[in-house]
């Protein structure tokens, strides 16, 4: 790959959110920004290869955006007349810098009441994080068609509303944080396992999720929900670098290094799940967060609580009722109480409608077959989580058997 190329692919992972969050600053208008900076984008490939990577890649393609879309209000005549919705300061077109408050602007806009829970969160995965339709449907469990209709229709409906373009002010804003939280949640489990691609995980969504999470902590110090989130950022990222072998192959949990385990988030995270847990009614992140830290916390696979384990799973059923938190719990089971007890409990699952092209509950299956020695159905359960898979790095670990 040519040094260009390797440049552009990794300033999309790092610089889409930014470069498009400044950019509706120029547009007001969300499919505008998309374009321009889509634009930006396919200038840079042509530009960057004859004259060489600029040293700031982020400015370069917030100027190019910026532009683009200054050319284009000027030539549709919109500059002295554009509708208010989208409201924003003055932008000064020589000061491109994207800012935190402009991502978390985008954010809020993303999440307004006038849309549908998961169309916040979809949208905003597609705006802040560059994700295609096909991987935010993936981490929606539907099709992409319906996933595809569902940003459309949720565009149309910030326009038609004129939501501004701002983070809400006091008296807005705590009833906007939950879906701003639902967003930043779905991006560090959109990170942790990339749906698709070669990588195990997306650096790109789990360093987003992070710096989220501490902006909303530094917004919200007191709020028992962003302190869980952050927690369980913290908790889930400790052991990223020990998920992967050296050549890039998947390394269970059972199997990780955990000594390559970051020590400091690991501190810093379960103190803020002690704090989050306080919290009345405790709410789910930090139920999560405190399943990350027993986990965490094990001194090794074998020294895991599992029964621990399974009875945080049943609070966070009860607070969060859905098919993959009962996914979860199953497996949990599996490990606290043996394969067979595991098994049934995975069984009823098989005919819930959201987990059918779900991989990991066939992968659960296998597993669990496995261990009581029922060899020919743990390898076609295996190659159905592998037929079901977008992530190559898992494909090529249930290849392996």
């Amino acid at each position: 790959m040519e040094p260009a190329d390797a440049a552009l692919a990794d300033a999309h992972r790092h610089e889409w959110g930014p470069v498009l969050a400044a950019t509706v600053r120029v547009t007001r208008d969300l499919d505008v920004a998309e374009e321009c900076v889509a634009d930006a984008f396919a200038r840079a490939v042509e530009s960057w290869r004859a004259d060489g990577v600029p040293a700031r890649p982020g400015a370069w393609l917030t100027t190019a955006a910026r532009r683009r879309a200054l050319d284009r209000l000027r030539r549709d005549e919109v500059a002295a007349r554009a509708l208010p919705w989208l409201v924003t300061d003055e932008v000064a077109p020589d000061d491109p810098a994207p800012t935190e408050t402009d991502l978390l602007a985008l954010v809020f806009t993303c999440c307004h009441p006038a849309l549908a829970g998961p169309a916040r969160v979809a949208l905003t995965l597609r705006l802040l994080g560059g994700l295609t339709t096909g991987e935010i449907a993936r981490a929606f469990l539907v099709p992409e068609a319906t996933m595809a209709a569902r940003i459309t229709r949720a565009k149309k409906k910030i326009a038609a509303a004129r939501v501004p373009y701002r983070v809400p002010g006091p008296a807005e804003l705590p009833e906007r944080l939950a879906a701003v939280l639902s967003v930043v949640h779905l991006v560090l489990t959109t990170g942790h396992t990339a749906s698709e691609g070669d990588a195990l995980l997306r650096r790109d969504l789990l360093d987003r999720a992070h710096d989220l999470a501490r902006l909303l902590r530094a917004r919200f110090p007191t709020d028992p929900a962003v302190t869980g989130l952050l927690a369980l950022v913290l908790l889930t990222d400790a052991r990223s670098a020990a998920r992967t072998g050296p050549d890039g192959e998947l390394v269970l949990l059972a199997d990780q290094d955990r000594t390559r385990w970051d020590a400091g988030m690991i501190a810093e995270g379960t103190a803020l799940t002690r704090e989050a847990l306080r919290g009345r009614p405790v709410p789910r992140y930090a139920v999560l967060a405190a399943i990350a830290a027993v986990h965490a916390e094990a001194p090794s696979a074998a020294g895991t609580d599992w029964a621990e384990i399974v009875g945080l799973y049943d609070e966070l059923l009860a607070r969060w009722p859905s098919p993959v938190v009962a996914l979860n719990r199953a497996v949990a089971v599996g490990f606290a109480a043996g394969p067979a007890a595991g098994l049934e409990a995975l069984e009823p699952l098989r005919a819930e409608p959201a987990l059918a092209t779900y991989h990991y509950l066939a992968a659960a299956r296998a597993r669990f077959l496995q261990e009581l020695g029922r060899s020919a159905e743990a390898d076609a359960a295996r190659a159905e989580a592998a037929l079901l898979t977008g992530n190559a790095v898992e494909r090529d670990f249930l290849g392996r058997g």
